[in-house]
Parts: C-alpha cells; structure tokens; sequence
C-alpha cells in the first residue's frame, strides 16, 4: 500500500455491494414517477418509449462500464469527459450529472412524503420529505461501508416487494383495461413519455460514483452494473404492465403513489394488507434516496477535489472516512429544490441532466478509443461501436425530445449550464489542466 499525501476513501465494497447501490438507486422510479408517462402516451405508447429507452440503457451500461474500469474514478462522467475533452468538457459532463442525482433526490423525497400520507392523511407531505432527506444524510455521513451494508438489506426488500405486488395485481391485469385508449396523443406522446420511461433506470450509472471505493473495481463494477441492469429490466416492464391492466390507467396517471393506490383497488384501501403493503413500499423509495445522496456526494466530493468546486466539499471526515460537507450541501439543494418545484419537474430536470451526461460519456468513448488506444480496458464494450452508438442516438433523440416538450424547465437546465461556463472560463479554470495520472488513479492505494 503506497503513502496517500491525501485522505483516503475506504476500499470496502464487493459485487453485492454495487447490485445494491445499482438497483436501490433506481428502484423508486418502479414505484412512482414512471406512471406519468400514461398522462402523455398512453400505455401502449409509454411501453414503445420504455422498450426504446430500454434499449438505449443496456447498451449504455455496457459502454459506460468500459470508461467505468478503465478511470476508476468518484468523478465518473467528469473524470470520462475530463479525460477526453479537457476541462471545459468535464465541466459540462460534471454539471448534468449533479443535476442528476441533485434533483433526484428531492423528487424521491417528495414521493415517500406522498407514500407516508397514503398511510395517514395527518402527515404533510413536505414535512416528512424533509425530514426523511435529513435522516439520510447523517445515515451517509455515517461511513460507506456502513451505508452500503444498508443499501444491501433494503433493496432486497424492495425487490421483494414489487416480486409480491406483481403477484397480487397479476390475477385481476385484464387486457381490456390496458388496451383501454392505448394511444391517445399519437407518437408524439411517444416522444412525450420518453423522460419518464427513463426514470425506470435513471440513476443506474451512479455506481461509478463509487469506483474508489470498491474492491478489484476491474472485475467487480461490470459484475454490478449487468446483475443490476437485469433486475430493472424484469421489474420495470413487471410492474408497468401489470399495473396498467388492474383498473382505467388514467386514474393513475398523474399521482406520487401508483403502487398503494393500485393494490387499493384490488384489495380494497381499508385491507390490511394494502395498509402494510404501503408501508413496505417505503423501502423502495428509501433505497434510491439513500442511493441517490451517495452519488451526488461523490460528484461533489470529486469535482471539489479536482478544483471545479469550493474545495472545503473535498474534504473527508477523519472519524468517518466520508465526504462529510459534500454530502451536507447537496442535502441543502435537496431541500431548495423541493420548495421550488413539482414533481413531474423535478423528474424532466434530473433526467435532462442525465441524458446529457450519458451523450458526454459516450463521445468520450468513442474519443478515448481513438485519442488513447493504449489505455488499459479491463472491460470492453461490446459490439463497438454499434453499442454507444444506439446509446448516443437515442440518448440525443430523448434530450431533443425533452426539450421540445418541456421548453421551460429546459431554458433552467441550460442557463445554468452557462453561467457555470461563464463563471469557469473568467476564473481561468479552463486554462488549468491536472495530470493524467491524476484521472487515473487520484488515490494511490
């Protein structure tokens, strides 16, 4: 073990430790969000865009996971973009995926303030989503290993619950029901839904985030990704069919929690079991916010220790081994962000930030594999280039498609994007190059 002149995050996590933080940060968007789609599509039209987005996110991860083992990196899409682009293109790469995960996280929080309200009228919903966003912050700061074992013990039984939903609901699906007004806006509802089609999986490429922080992260971060990978896609198509063929679809369509109010209709709200099945579903969306507060700490971590941010957010709690501060100001976003914004827009921001970073990291594939050819690939893209180039193509026709459909919220997203460029370029920052090394490997372990 070499001398780190710096703080050293802790080399703790195995394979089951990446399934875990990989599905539970993407769990909750089984439990809500995705079902705003049917007020755009249809249920025949939002199963074409999760098919399509379906498609974009296995080749995705299957490209991503090569930049994932080849710079091991907290920054993940930053260090990717970083490397390829120079600094101005980890700036961008660095940007959409803080919006990312920073947005994500309030619309999760706002989601298990709706889940507690289903069980008790009494409890405001923004009251609980605050409280359930501090809790999780000192869970966090707490230690990863620690916060990692969790993340183990609660997506199980998160998984195992939407395996018992899908059970219940699967006796009373009727076709009928889920050809009911199939499509009723067209394919431009296609293109509609496309955003909350990928709320399914969005998030999943979060387990870069803590690429120095796993065990063998070559032989360890692919194994995650693909048994993550193929969790979500039998539960998201499960549990979107089933759910749409129980009842009107419309009835569904525009509220935080589609999987209480579903089992309500089949087992009556005053059951029992509905009442526990709610509760239960609690530990969906706690997963992906408990997730989802470990990747966006490490982005901030990350691009403060590279120079892009304050660099009090790089430092690392002596007792603890965790970003500490980091972890502590995007709890503060989280909170601005819930105040400020709707559900459904939280979603389309935190998802325009992904797709913009899946677009950054798969040029930066393609560019790494000409600009350096000898970098050592542990794993290699399958298929390449037709893999990224599936990734890049519908990735690039999703952000088109979001920002025809939610002009709006995308003015913000890219306004933002230019006041930090701005900012960036009058400080000289673009000017600064770090080492190579340093993309590399930035803790010598």
């Amino acid at each position: 073990m070499g001398n780190a002149k710096t703080e050293q995050l802790k080399r703790v996590l195995k394979p089951v430790h990446l399934w875990a933080i990989a599905v539970g940060l993407v769990i909750s968007g089984e439990y809500f969000g995705w079902n705003l789609g049917w007020g755009v599509s249809g249920t025949i039209g939002f199963l074409i865009a999760t098919l399509v987005i379906t498609v974009m996110y296995v080749t995705f991860i299957f490209s991503y996971t090569e930049l994932t083992t080849s710079i091991p990196h907290a920054g993940g899409a930053f260090a990717y973009a970083y490397r390829a682009f120079g600094p101005l293109g980890g700036l961008v790469a660095g940007y959409a995926t803080l919006i990312d995960f920073l947005i994500a996280t309030p619309a999760i929080a706002a989601a298990l303030g709706s889940y507690l309200h289903f069980l008790n009228p009494d409890i405001p919903v923004f009251a609980s989503a605050v409280s359930f966003n501090l809790v999780f912050i000192l869970v966090n700061i707490s230690g990863i290993k620690e916060s990692a074992t969790f993340s183990v013990f609660i997506t199980i039984l998160a998984v195992a619950e939407l395996l018992l939903f899908m059970s219940i609901v699967a006796p009373h699906f009727k076709m009928n029901n889920y050809l009911s007004h199939p499509m009723p806006f067209g394919w431009g509802g296609v293109f509609a839904a496309l955003p909350f089609a990928a709320w399914f999986y969005l998030a999943i490429e979060g387990v870069a985030m803590v690429a120095e922080e796993v065990k063998d992260p070559k032989r360890n971060i692919p194994k995650g990704y693909i048994l993550g990978i193929a969790t979500l896609v039998f539960l998201a198509l499960g549990v979107m069919v089933l759910t749409g063929g129980i009842t009107d679809w419309r009835k569904l369509s525009a509220i935080d929690n589609p999987l209480p109010e579903a089992i309500g209709i089949v087992l009556g709200k005053t059951n029992n079991l509905t009442k526990i099945f709610a509760g239960i579903g609690l530990f969906g969306l706690i997963a992906s916010l408990h997730g989802t507060i470990i990747a966006s700490s490490r982005q901030l971590f990350a691009m403060a220790r590279s120079g892009y941010l304050p660099r009090i957010l790089a430092s690392i709690s002596h007792r603890f081994k965790t970003p500490h501060w980091a972890i502590i100001a995007g709890g503060v976003i989280s909170f601005i962000i819930l105040y400020q914004f709707k559900t459904d827009q939280i979603i389309v921001l935190s998802v325009m930030g992904a797709i913009t970073m899946y677009i950054m990291s798969m040029l930066s594939l393609f560019i790494l594999r000409k600009k350096e050819p000898d970098l050592e690939r542990p794993f290699v893209s399958p298929f390449y280039p037709v893999f990224p180039a599936i990734a890049l193509l519908i990735s690039s026709i999703t952000l088109f498609a979001i920002i025809y459909f939610n002009f709006k919220l995308s003015i913000y997203f890219f306004t933002g994007l230019i006041i930090v460029i701005l900012i960036f370029v009058l400080m000289g920052k673009h000017k600064v190059k770090l080492p190579d090394d340093f993309m590399i490997s930035p803790i010598k372990i």
